[in-house]
């Protein structure tokens, strides 16, 4: 009898494992896209920082995508079974938040550009442990928002009892901290690689390591730009398909179909996003103008 039921016990423990597998593929697909966006943007977070100190910030960062997610989850969770209401104003918060994050960023460019001079005198009288650990709690942020929608959009392709449900997501959050963070790690030690590429006898190593330290250069610039398009391409998402959706389903729906497909996944969501984040900066601006003392 008592073999009995620990056979049952077991088929019951292969099936919930069996779902779960199934589940967590599905979310899987669906986050896809957005794990791109989240690679770009935590990516382009280490830009400018000492050799020696990229990998320090990323484990920081990691560590801390770790706990953002150690409480995303039981949260989403929570609020599934009995705020589901309050998931949609959550995330129109975090996409704002990106919007303006990125959007930041673009005029920050501008704004060196003109400035760039003063900007770097400026920047040297700051201290390096200042910067870098702005630069950790702001990846930390951003990753909070990112995570987030990964976690409520995987929340919503999944089903079955609430056991099922938290294996699926606990092993979506820690497969996309591993990998995300994992490919961060291995693209900014590509010039580390190349050099080490250099010398070896081999020429084929050697001419694979020169190319790595010349792209450098041009991917951490690639992953500047990529990672704030990221952010607005991310935060303006959001807001469009979760504010505006009957605006999303028209341009959906637009003709011809690759023109749809352009709108509805990339130029519509960037625009919203950078049109909100600049009302945010400069409602921000205006804050500071009219209570400096704040």
């Amino acid at each position: 009898m008592a073999f009995a039921s620990l056979l049952m016990l077991m088929d019951d423990i292969a099936t919930t494992l069996d779902d779960v597998a199934v589940m967590t593929k599905l979310a899987a697909k669906k986050t896809a896209g957005i794990l791109g966006d989240d690679l770009a943007v935590n990516a382009e977070q280490v830009t400018g920082s000492a050799a020696e100190r990229e990998l320090p910030i990323i484990f920081k960062v990691a560590l801390g995508s770790l706990i953002n997610k150690a409480i995303l989850v039981p949260l989403a969770l929570l609020l599934s079974a009995f705020a589901p209401w309050a998931i949609v104003p959550l995330l129109m918060v975090g996409g704002a938040y990106l919007s303006f994050e990125g959007a930041e960023k673009v005029l920050d460019f501008f704004h060196k550009k003109r400035h760039g001079a003063h900007d770097a005198a400026e920047k040297e009288k700051a201290p390096a442990e200042f910067d870098e650990k702005a630069r950790i709690k702001g990846a930390i942020r951003t990753d909070f928002v990112l995570s987030t929608e990964i976690i409520v959009i995987a929340l919503g392709v999944i089903s079955g009892s609430l056991m099922q449900r938290a294996l699926a997501l606990t092993i979506i959050a820690i497969l996309m901290t591993v990998g995300v963070y994992g490919v961060v790690a291995l693209i900014v030690k590509i010039d580390d690689i190349g050099l080490w590429l250099l010398k070896k006898r081999s020429a084929a190593a050697q001419l694979i390591g020169k190319g790595c330290v010349a792209a450098m250069p041009f991917i951490m610039k690639l992953l500047t730009v990529a990672g704030t398009i990221a952010m607005l391409l991310v935060g303006g998402g959001i807001l469009l398909h979760n504010g505006f959706a009957h605006a999303a389903h028209a341009l959906e729906h637009w003709q011809p179909a690759w023109l749809a497909t352009l709108l509805a996944s990339f130029a519509a969501p960037v625009a919203l996003g950078f049109a909100t984040g600049l009302l945010l900066v400069g409602a921000l601006h205006v804050k500071a103008k009219l209570f400096p003392a704040a």
